[in-house]
């Protein structure tokens, strides 16, 4: 084979490091963004947050006074109205402005305090059970006992290792330990706050607070007969065969079983509560007359700037390493002031586009949403789906109706019999509605469902209501059913 040199010409997509970084900011929430912005704040001098307006003027009427004279007018050496523009290198602000900024400090702190920055930590369950024991006078091999039962209560509360091999786990601890002594012990924990804590079962966990009870309750009795050994015809619904096991009538079955339902299953929910978890909108939705406007949220990124300072030293700088660093530096910044408008911008057009089609949902619910994909918005803003769909992951907008996520406003559609389409987070809607307004003794099956929606010229198989059903946590026709 002979060796040539051969010339070809090709095109192809880079993406350059301003593209890439827009791209990264936009698919960021607003948590990740700000974050970004601290973080380009603490590494790029160029950049600093834009203060007031008022300031900004002065601050401008400060740079023309500087160029009108270099030299500044000399003022008292005691004057504290007087600001001066530099201070020395070697000097701080506390040296010269100490009586003024402790006597802000002191005023400030006590009238502005941030009250909603002082959250105290959320307990857990553990914490709560392990602080009842320390109240409780119990001896050292007890505490030890119960320091192991206690790990072994789940969040709901209950028990998740039986008390037979807590025994056996403990007896390489402490010798000729008996099960009689486990037992006693977790007796005394299950006294313990919330009530239920600490039980093997539902029965169980009914038993023990239905026991807790006053003695002068009604039906109580009663009730802890029917958790200890009735519990499954209970959940089945059986009526005839509780009453005839309790020999009750149909009232007093009704009063027990109401006694029952205001108990707890799951008491360690009461402690084990997580942290709650705020969401911080990107836009607000309002109908101002006839018409629905989307504007950004403007507190959710701080206003940036090019710092004037550092750039005018630029221009009056020569060619050296520490005057490139500031060249590199403003470039970054710009590109980064930039890409946070093209995300804002990017955000709003596709918020208003949202809004434009779901105009229905804003006005009467999600019984009233419309079939949309992420093909609809990106057509229409010209951009994208990939685009589209970065944009609307972890962002949220406030309405009337509530604060949703973008994809929320994005779903399937199946047909209906006039020809259109149907969104499936209204056939949802349509589902929860039928089902709220059931009736409790017969409840509607997925069949049922299905002929009704048909009745409203939207089609959709039985097998689809079970989907849609599963996904809405509801349970069957047989498990709704309430005769009593």
């Amino acid at each position: 084979m002979k060796q040539s040199l051969q010339l070809r010409l090709s095109q192809q997509l880079t993406m350059t490091p301003q593209l890439q970084q827009a791209i990264r900011l936009l698919q960021l929430s607003t948590l990740d963004l700000n974050q970004e912005i601290q973080h380009a704040l603490e590494s790029n001098l160029m950049l600093e947050v834009a203060e007031d307006e008022h300031i900004g003027q002065n601050e401008k009427k400060t740079e023309q006074s500087e160029t009108e004279s270099d030299i500044p007018e000399p003022t008292s050496e005691g004057s504290q109205t007087d600001i001066p523009d530099e201070l020395p290198v070697d000097s701080s602000w506390e040296d010269v402005y100490d009586n003024v900024q402790s006597h802000s400090t002191n005023s400030s702190s006590a009238e502005n305090s941030d009250f909603e920055s002082y959250r105290s930590a959320s307990e857990s369950l553990l914490e709560h059970l392990i602080w009842q024991m320390e109240m409780a006078n119990f001896s050292e091999q007890d505490k030890a006992i119960a320091v192991a039962l206690i790990d072994s209560i789940n969040p709901d509360g209950y028990l998740m290792t039986p008390a037979t091999d807590i025994h056996m786990g403990l007896l390489n601890q402490i010798e000729d330990l008996e099960i009689d002594e486990v037992l006693a012990v977790l007796h005394r924990i299950q006294n313990f706050d919330p009530p239920g804590i600490a039980a093997a079962d539902l029965g169980d966990c009914l038993h023990i607070q239905l026991n807790q009870l006053p003695e002068g309750t009604k039906w109580k009795e009663t009730a802890m007969e029917l958790v200890t050994h009735f519990l499954d015809h209970l959940a089945a619904q059986n009526q005839p065969r509780l009453k005839r096991l309790l020999d009750l009538s149909d009232e007093n079955l009704d009063e027990v079983i109401s006694l029952i339902r205001s108990l707890d299953p799951r008491p360690g929910s009461r402690i084990e509560n997580s942290e709650s978890q705020y969401v911080v909108p990107d836009v607000f939705v309002r109908k101002v007359k006839n018409d629905w406007v989307v504007t950004l949220n403007p507190d959710i990124t701080p206003k940036l700037r090019v710092n004037p300072y550092y750039s005018g030293m630029i221009k009056r700088a020569d060619n050296s390493s520490d005057n490139t660093c500031l060249k590199n530096h403003l470039q970054e910044a710009r590109w980064f002031l930039k890409s946070l408008q093209s995300r804002s911008d990017t955000l709003l057009r596709v918020a208003r586009s949202i809004v434009d089609k779901q105009k229905d949902f804003l006005e009467f619910g999600p019984i009233a949403m419309k079939p949309m994909i992420l093909r609809d918005v990106a057509e229409e803003v010209e951009m994208h789906e990939s685009t589209i769909s970065r944009v609307t992951t972890q962002k949220y907008m406030v309405t009337p109706k509530g604060i949703f996520e973008f994809k929320y406003f994005f779903s399937s559609h199946v047909s209906t019999n006039s020809g259109g389409e149907c969104s499936s987070t209204a056939i949802r809607a349509f589902i929860q509605e039928l089902v709220d307004n059931e009736t409790p003794s017969k409840p509607l099956s997925d069949n049922k469902i299905s002929t009704l929606l048909q009745g409203k010229g939207i089609n959709v198989a039985r097998r689809t209501i079970a989907k849609y059903r599963d996904v809405m946590s509801i349970p069957p026709s047989n498990q709704r059913k309430r005769v009593l």
